[in-house]
């Protein structure tokens, strides 16, 4: 028996880390797809005639189905009735479909159609959801927006059911072994797509020196068909894993409600889903508005268009040296010569500081919002393996809390203090930005690995599910919220677009986020409350939460 165990696919850490990659490619990709249009919500103002509330909207759409009509908690019994690698595919083609439905929306073709006059007259009134103020449409609302908002909900629903799968297929490959270390790393290489996107989605949007913003979306429309690709080929190695363990896909036991009830009733799983959204809903939206809070905020004068700062190439250029920060960061943690890693660092920094450099020559809000992960890629890994071996889970949790908070504040106070200051504004943000990142990491390397502790293993898909339910009504809530206070705190703005004293360029740019960020700064503080509790409830209870995952 001994002889199997050590010849299945899991046991071969070659293979492990393999089918670890296949699944962090899928969600790269998925996670370039989520905020395609983040950095150029400047142009969906010009060019489609958005404002604030309606890119707001747009964007909350995303898990609208998966909290009001309760799709996570479904995707969630499916991952337990159904198994990994059934879900995982399921997930790819929901994404596929609906981003191609946003792609349309934003297309020519779709301008001046049938279908846009239907949407301009229909979906203006939603009975009960109206009422409870929690429509993901308005009166007013543009169509292209609309339909938009109909597309990007069913890529939710298979984004989201694809976060919890992969979550649980990390656990199938790795529980008893490296697993924080494995999640930290999985999702330092998914949040590498937040920085392809905002390197990405404006090169495309405007190649060619024609502005199309359809352009940038086909990109993540083809990049979704590679997520899926990966889906697939992790279909047959996990298959593979079974046959070789005699472990069967589906659940011999089935699904019952109580199952949840014994979720729900953890007073340590309500902790971590609570920290989950809090966190969660601190970052997500504000990286939807991140590159236009910069634009509004920094001095930013764009570079000659004859030289090599304002070319096509200088953006792949960049990209290619961002990869050599994280790759280079990356692989110092998995080096035991001491030589080797402290090469591999110095080469990863030296790369960072060439990669801004290059961010400020382009005077490029999307540039310089794109190192945001760096920082993460370097220290998730370092931070899961700690977890791994010496625990304090929930410590973490607390620390990612105050370097939120304090990010956040910076953002709103000290970084307008820097407007007319070309480079000091620009260090402030990149300091700034790269903390955040850093704190950001600290969740998935603590909370994530967090859970298994929580609940049976047989019915972790549904407490993956119930979590990702829970954080996905503050990624609805707080999008649209960020957006209504926007408009509300910049009264001028809104009457200057209305009377077109003010064209949509111009107000683009002259946003105060103030706000907005002191709203998300706020969501920090409870985060860090919670995280105190936390720490307490695991000393009354025992969950373990601040031991080491490898014993």
């Amino acid at each position: 028996m001994t002889e199997t165990i050590k010849r299945t696919l899991r046991d071969s850490a070659a293979l492990r880390w393999t089918a670890l990659l296949l699944l962090a490619l899928a969600m790269f990709c998925s996670y370039i797809f989520m905020d395609i249009l983040s950095p150029i919500k400047d142009l969906m103002l010009s060019e489609r005639g958005w404002d604030s509330s309606a890119f707001g909207t747009m964007q909350g759409s995303e898990v609208f189905l998966n909290v009001f009509a309760f799709f996570l908690i479904f995707a969630g019994i499916i991952l337990d009735k159904m198994g990994v690698r059934f879900t995982a595919v399921l997930s790819g083609v929901v994404m596929l479909v609906g981003a191609v439905i946003k792609w349309y929306a934003l297309t020519d073709s779709f301008m001046g159609s049938g279908l846009e006059t239907w949407f301009n007259e229909h979906l203006n009134y939603i009975p009960l959801f109206d009422e409870l103020g929690v429509s993901p449409f308005y009166r007013g609302m543009p169509a292209s927006a609309k339909l938009a908002a109909c597309g990007f909900m069913i890529f939710g629903c298979g984004c989201e059911m694809a976060g919890i799968t992969v979550s649980r297929g990390i656990v199938k490959w790795f529980k008893g072994r490296e697993m924080a270390l494995a999640m930290g790393s999985e999702m330092a290489l998914a949040r590498l797509g937040v920085a392809t996107c905002m390197i990405f989605s404006p090169f495309f949007a405007r190649l060619g020196g024609h502005v199309s913003v359809s352009r940038s979306v086909a990109f993540g429309v083809v990049l979704l068909m590679i997520a899926l690709i990966m889906f697939i080929v992790y279909f047959f190695m996990d298959k593979k894993l079974d046959e070789q363990t005699g472990e069967a896909e589906e659940k011999d036991d089935p699904f019952r409600i109580s199952d949840l009830g014994q979720i729900l009733r953890s007073s340590g799983f309500w902790l971590v889903a609570l920290l989950c959204v809090l966190y969660y809903s601190a970052i997500f939206p504000f990286q939807k508005y991140a590159v236009n809070m910069l634009q509004c905020n920094l001095s930013l004068t764009a570079p000659e268009s004859d030289t090599f700062w304002a070319s096509t190439s200088v953006t792949i250029v960049q990209y290619v040296i961002m990869l050599v920060v994280a790759a280079a960061g990356f692989a110092s943690n998995f080096q035991k010569n001491r030589t080797m890693r402290n090469l591999l660092l110095c080469v990863s920094v030296l790369a960072l500081v060439t990669y801004c450099y290059m961010g400020y020559m382009r005077q490029s809000a999307e540039a310089i919002f794109a190192v945001f992960p760096l920082l993460a890629v370097l220290i998730t890994p370092i931070l899961g393996n700690y977890v791994d071996h010496k625990g304090k889970a929930a410590s973490m949790l607390v620390l990612g809390a105050i370097l939120l908070i304090v990010c956040h504040l910076t953002f709103a106070f000290v970084l307008p203090m820097f407007k007319g200051n070309a480079v000091g504004g620009v260090v402030v943000a990149y300091l700034t930005i790269l903390v955040l990142g850093a704190s950001f990491s600290l969740v998935p390397a603590s909370l994530w690995p967090s859970v298994p502790k929580l609940v049976e293993l047989k019915i972790i898909g549904s407490a993956y599910a119930l979590i990702f339910w829970i954080q996905n009504i503050g990624l609805w809530l707080f999008p649209l919220l960020i957006g209504k206070v926007l408009d509300s705190s910049n009264p001028d703005i809104v009457k200057g677009l209305a009377e077109h004293t003010i064209t949509p360029e111009q107000a683009a740019v002259s946003y105060d986020y103030t706000m907005p960020l002191v709203m998300l700064a706020c969501l920090g503080v409870a985060a860090l409350l919670l995280g105190f509790v936390l720490k307490a409830v695991d000393r009354k209870h025992g969950y373990g939460l601040e031991e080491p995952n490898i014993k």
